[in-house]
């Protein structure tokens, strides 16, 4: 029997949306005000659900201290109170949320305790993001 389990986390970034295939003028009008050349910052929501074979001795589908320590590490440890822009996943993709949601899955497929099955974030109130991975 497969159950799934759903954990979020919390991390602030900032970034500023800049493809380099456009020139500057572009930039703004494909971007607006998230273009600022000063970046702007967000208060993420990373929420992470996994699934598997409920465990008959320990009764779970994994063990959330060991999904926390991974967070903790590959994902807090990363990405929390950093510029998005300077981190080596974005050196040549735009920081979009969109392009933020596949590096966090590409993260979290490599926990081993389950299955991963997607990545939801939460930008704003307005904007949230999904990805389930190629398949």
């Amino acid at each position: 029997m497969k159950a799934y389990l759903s954990r979020r986390y919390h991390f602030s970034a900032s970034h500023r949306l800049n493809s380099p295939a456009y020139a500057e003028e572009r930039n703004r009008e494909v971007y607006g005000k998230c273009n600022n050349p000063h970046g702007h910052g967000h208060n993420y929501t990373v929420e992470v659900t996994v699934s598997g074979r409920v465990d008959p001795v320990t009764g779970m589908v994994c063990n959330l201290a060991d999904l926390d320590a991974f967070a903790q590490k590959n994902l807090l440890e990363r990405f929390d109170h950093t510029n998005l822009n300077e981190l080596e996943c974005f050196a040549y993709r735009v920081s979009t949320t969109e392009n933020l949601s596949i590096e966090v899955y590409r993260i979290f497929a490599g926990f081993p305790g389950a299955h991963l099955e997607r990545i939801h974030i939460e930008e704003t109130g307005n904007n949230s993001f999904d990805y389930a991975g190629d398949g």
